[in-house]
């Protein structure tokens, strides 16, 4: 059988690296193939990628609009249809919801109305929707606010 360490590619497909600076009559000599003059012939003489020759870089040109507020919290948002076919005994609480792998992080859980529940049950989150308080009620559970 053969194995992947032992394949080797054919000697017409093994090209010998470029030899520059080797003279004249290598077709590559002198200039190595830089051509003459200019910065792109300087040793490090490359800028980067997304230089523009001088002219106003795009990151500049575009207008910048709005602000990020360091103060906001990210919840992690949960729908009723996800919590809906759990089987918990006792509040479902956001320790709970991480062991069964519904959320990541329990510092902030929100509960929204989509979908809904069968059966009553307490569950406990850090904010919930008007429309889940509704449904969590209807189906005579508790909707608790951490």
């Amino acid at each position: 059988m053969l194995k992947l360490e032992e394949l080797k590619s054919h000697a017409s497909q093994q090209k010998s690296p470029k030899r520059v600076g080797r003279g004249v009559g290598s077709g590559l000599g002198k200039t190595c193939g830089r051509g003459q003059k200019g910065q792109k012939s300087r040793s490090g003489g490359n800028p980067h990628p997304w230089f523009e020759g001088g002219q106003m870089p795009l990151q500049r040109r575009l207008p910048k609009r709005g602000f990020t507020n360091i103060f906001r919290k990210e919840y992690e948002v949960l729908n009723l249809k996800q919590i809906a076919n759990l089987k918990v005994d006792g509040p479902l609480t956001p320790e709970v919801l991480k062991e069964r792998g519904l959320v990541k992080k329990t510092t902030a859980v929100k509960i929204l109305g989509v979908g809904d529940l069968t059966s009553g049950m307490e569950i406990q989150a850090h904010k919930f929707s008007k429309s889940a308080v509704e449904k969590i009620e209807k189906a005579g559970g508790k909707a608790v606010v951490l």
